[in-house]
């Protein structure tokens, strides 16, 4: 359970998912009013804000007034607080945890799917906790299709967890990703499917999606090279190839790249989005605006990783991968590419979602846009924009409830004090005389 933020003051925090009654309080068609100072309502920030919930619905929402004919209706009041739609991870992987308490080449090779199913809910549930009502899960990193079973668990309320999407084993080149063995002659696990070639990525494309993704991940480049060089992995045509299937099933296709070449190969492939993103200029950047590939920076995973490596945020010079990832961020956002929200959740602790929104702020981005591309936005390019990422009549009531203002501080989305996913309330903070 997240420690509450309100240190000195009594608090009573409800946590109702039991799976015996989540299905009914899905059901429960009692009218809740919700009150606070300030409604984000996925785009603009308002005062006096009000939202009426009746199921898994939201029926009116308001600012400046009550909802008429409310009268009677109980309210929930959360003064000096926002109300706001519920969180959307953009890049998560809820089956690996921090590589500082396990490295991902023991992760994948020592660690049995059972125990890492098992991390996995406990991750769903800090994740939700924090806020984060949907992820996008891009990759079990060797757990086969078990994101598809977490998905369906947490829809049938058998564990608390946020809606996901899912990507499945996620696709790489044959020899460029993977746990390496000293041995040529020792085969060890991938951590994703290899394919090649036009006919081998287009049949795996659609084993994936018969497996149940929601998102074709692909990896356009790694460290395959020689000395471990980012380099390329498909070619032009094996990743045309690849969105050309995923987009006859109904699906985008997410890629991984940290190289230019990479990311150009991907754009002109006509990906949806591009993770990661350090090696990209004001050329790439410009010609993602133009093509309408967004792109998910996780900045946090970069500084992690230099974390675990001995660098100290704040007291050391700043590592060249840091410094790389500030200025491709920075130079994404000068041209007018649409970031999305997203840490690559996994390297550093789930429940710590909140971490990659407070980066963005640090290296530029305002505290609203932030916020925007946490709502909004990820919900716009996922797909999902007719019902969640926004607070309007007829959306899913997926709303959190966090203390202060976070378009002025971006820190108070780590203040919960309500999250609220389908209308079914997981995390209820009051305070009591």
């Amino acid at each position: 359970m997240i420690r509450s933020p309100f240190s000195g003051k009594i608090l009573i925090t409800l946590l109702c998912w039991a799976a015996c009654t989540s299905q009914a309080r899905a059901q429960d068609t009692t009218a809740r009013l919700l009150h606070a100072a300030f409604l984000f309502d996925g785009t603009d920030i308002h005062a006096d804000g009000w939202v009426l919930v009746r199921g898994k619905r939201i029926v009116e929402a308001t600012h400046g007034r009550r909802p008429a004919g409310t009268e009677t209706t109980p309210v929930w009041e959360f003064p000096g607080c926002t109300l706001l739609p519920g969180l959307i991870e953009g890049h998560s992987h809820l089956f690996l945890h921090p590589y500082n308490e396990v490295s991902w080449d023991d992760q994948v090779t020592k660690e049995s799917r059972a125990e890492r199913t098992a991390r996995a809910v406990t991750h769903a549930e800090a994740t939700l906790m924090a806020g984060f009502t949907t992820v996008r899960d891009l990759g079990t990193e060797g757990c086969m299709y078990d994101d598809v079973g977490l998905k369906r668990a947490i829809q049938k309320g058998v564990i608390p967890g946020p809606r996901m999407l899912v990507a499945t084993r996620a696709i790489v080149a044959t020899g460029s990703y993977g746990v390496k063995s000293e041995s040529s002659d020792v085969d060890l696990p991938k951590g994703a499917a290899e394919a090649d070639g036009v006919e081998g990525i287009t049949h795996e494309v659609r084993e994936q999606v018969s497996h149940g993704a929601d998102v074709i991940k692909l990896y356009a480049d790694y460290r395959w090279g020689p000395g471990g060089q980012n380099l390329p992995t498909f070619t032009e045509d094996e990743l045309k190839a690849a969105v050309s299937a995923a987009v006859f099933s109904g699906r985008m296709v997410a890629v991984h790249s940290s190289t230019k070449i990479g990311m150009i190969l991907s754009i002109d492939a006509g990906v949806s989005t591009i993770e990661h993103g350090q090696g990209g200029d004001d050329t790439v950047f410009r010609l993602m605006r133009i093509k309408g590939v967004a792109l998910c920076p996780t900045l946090s995973a970069v500084e992690a990783i230099a974390g675990y490596q001995g660098w100290r945020k704040g007291i050391d010079p700043e590592p060249q991968r840091v410094t790389q990832a500030r200025r491709a961020f920075r130079q994404a956002l000068a041209d007018g590419v649409t970031i999305l929200m997203g840490g690559d959740v996994g390297v550093f602790p789930h429940g710590d979602n909140a971490r990659e929104m407070e980066t963005m702020v640090e290296y530029g981005m305002s505290p609203l846009a932030v916020l925007q591309s946490a709502t909004s936005v990820n919900a716009r390019v996922f797909g999902i924009g007719d019902s969640l990422g926004n607070i309007k009549p007829g959306y899913l009531a997926d709303i959190i409830v966090v203390s202060g203002d976070p378009s002025k501080d971006i820190h108070a989305v780590r203040q919960i004090r309500l999250v609220m996913k389908d209308g079914v309330v997981y995390r209820k903070e009051i305070n009591t005389p």
